[in-house]
C-alpha cells in the first residue's frame, strides 16, 4: 500500500533535520515522502545536503509574521498521514491544525524533552523565556505542545525516558549498517588522508556544546602524556577555538573538522581509535540518546560515554560507562582504553553485532510500517 506522507521538521536548518531524515528514508522505500518544515536561514542543514527525499523549506519568522507563514505551510500540505518530528510548534502545532481541518492523522515522533533545553537557566532566565511570545517555538508555546500530546493518533519515542514521560512506541535511532560499516574502510589511508598520520585518534562528533561534556574531555586528554594522540572535534563550528579554553598543553593536539556531509561521515569515523560521548547530567541530555552513539557502533568503535539516560541499554556492556561531569574518571578510563587496544577492539565489534541485530535501518522499517498501516487502517 503506497502512502502519501509528509514529516513534519521544526528547523530545517539545524540537527533536528537528523532524525526527520531517518525517519524518510526509511519509508521513503515504498511510499510517496517528503519533508517540509521551517528554517531560519532558508537552507538545509548542511551534512543533509544531498539528501534524496523531496525537502520543501518555508521561512522562518517571529510573531505576527510568522502567521502568513503557517497559513501557507497549510495550503501546501496534502498527505494522508502527518509525522510531526519533536513536539514543537513548527511541527506538532500545525500537523495538528491540519488534522483539525481535514481530519488526517498524526503520528507524533518524539526524540528530545524539548522543554528541557529552557529549564537550565536561572529562575529569572525562565520567566524571561515563558514570556517570549514573538518566538514561534518559545517556551509557552512548547509548553502547550506538551499539554497537547494526546492529540496525536499516535506517539513513537526514541529513548526510555520519553516512553516514560510521554508514553508512545519505542523507536531508537537506527543506522544503514551497510554504509556504516568499518570493512569498507583501512583507518591508516584515512588517517593519512586526514592529515592525522600515524597518531592515535580520540574522537568527538558533533557541536560542542557545554551540557555534551566538551569541557571535561577537553580536561581529561589535557591528563593523558603520549605525544601520539590526537584530539578530533567532527562538525565543530568555525569559532570553536574562540570559544573554547584549550590548554597550551594539548593545543597542537587538537584538530578541529568543520561539518561534513552526512554520506562522508562513515569515512571520518573510521579514523577514530576511541570514540567519547562525555555527555553531562543535565536537562538538555536526559531525553536524549545520542545519535553518535549509534553511528558508532556501527562502525564498531571503541565507545566511551556516560551513565545519562538509557545509554547504558543502548550500549548493553559494550562500551565503556563513566559518571557524568567527572573528567578524571574520563581519564582514567580513556588511559585504559589506549592501554588495552585487544579489549577495546572486541567490546567496539560486540558493539556492532548489537546495532545490526536491534538498531539497524531494517528495524526502523518494519517498525513503522507496522504504526502506519495500522493507522490508516483505523481512520
Amino acid at each position: 500500500m503506497n502512502v502519501k506522507i509528509c514529516l513534519l521538521c521544526f528547523d530545517i536548518s539545524n540537527n533536528s533535520l537528523g532524525r526527520a531524515a531517518l525517519l524518510a528514508n526509511a519509508l521513503s522505500t515504498h511510499h510517496d515522502v517528503k519533508i517540509i518544515g521551517t528554517s531560519k536561514n532558508e537552507d538545509i542543514w548542511y551534512p543533509m545536503r544531498n539528501i534524496e527525499v523531496p525537502i520543501q523549506i518555508f521561512s522562518w519568522r517571529r510573531y505576527p509574521t510568522f502567521i502568513l507563514t503557517i497559513f501557507k505551510m497549510l495550503r501546501e500540505m496534502d498527505a494522508d498521514i502527518y509525522i510531526a518530528c519533536k513536539l514543537r510548534p513548527t511541527s506538532f502545532g500545525i500537523a495538528l491544525i491540519k488534522k483539525w481541518l481535514s481530519g488526517s492523522p498524526i503520528l507524533l515522533d518524539i526524540d528530545d524533552w524539548e522543554a528541557g533545553f529552557y529549564y537550565h537557566s536561572n529562575f529569572w532566565g525562565r520567566v524571561g523565556r515563558f514570556l517570549n511570545f514573538s518566538n514561534p517555538n518559545g517556551l509557552p508555546y512548547t509548553w502547550l505542545m506538551e499539554k497537547l500530546v494526546g492529540f496525536a493518533d499516535s506517539i513513537i519515542v526514541s529513548n526510555r525516558v520519553l516512553q516514560d514521560r510521554f508514553t508512545g512506541f519505542m523507536i531508537r535511532h537506527c543506522r544503514d549498517t551497510t554504509v556504516l560499516n568499518p570493512d569498507n574502510f583501512d583507518p591508516q589511508k584515512v588517517k593519512i588522508s586526514l592529515g592525522l598520520g600515524k597518531n592515535r585518534v580520540i574522537m568527538f562528533m558533533g557541536t560542542p556544546r557545554a551540557h555534551k561534556g566538551i569541557d571535561d574531555l577537553i580536561q581529561a586528554v589535557e591528563g593523558l602524556n603520549s605525544s601520539d594522540l590526537r584530539l578530533v572535534f567532527i562538525g565543530a563550528e568555525p569559532s570553536f577555538y574562540s570559544t573554547r579554553s584549550i590548554p597550551s598543553l594539548i593545543q597542537e593536539r587538537v584538530v578541529v573538522f568543520p561539518k561534513v556531509p552526512f554520506e562522508e561521515l562513515p569515512k571520518y569515523l573510521s579514523a577514530a581509535d576511541i570514540l567519547v560521548i562525555p555527555q553531562r547530567d543535565t536537562t538538555d541530555t536526559q531525553g536524549q540518546s545520542p545519535a553518535k552513539l549509534f553511528d558508532a557502533m556501527a562502525m564498531a568503535k571503541p565507545i566511551i560515554t556516560t551513565r545519562v539516560s538509557d545509554i547504558p541499554e543502548v550500549l548493553g556492556g559494550n562500551g565503556y560507562l563513566v559518571e557524568p561531569g567527572n573528567p578524571e574518571e574520563l581519564g582514567r578510563t580513556l588511559q585504559h582504553v589506549l592501554d588495552h587496544p585487544e579489549e577495546a577492539q572486541k567490546r567496539g565489534l560486540r558493539a556492532r553485532e548489537r546495532c545490526i541485530e536491534f538498531y539497524d535501518i531494517k528495524v526502523m522499517k518494519e517498525k513503522l510500517e507496522s504504526l502506519i498501516s495500522g493507522i490508516i487502517g483505523s481512520t
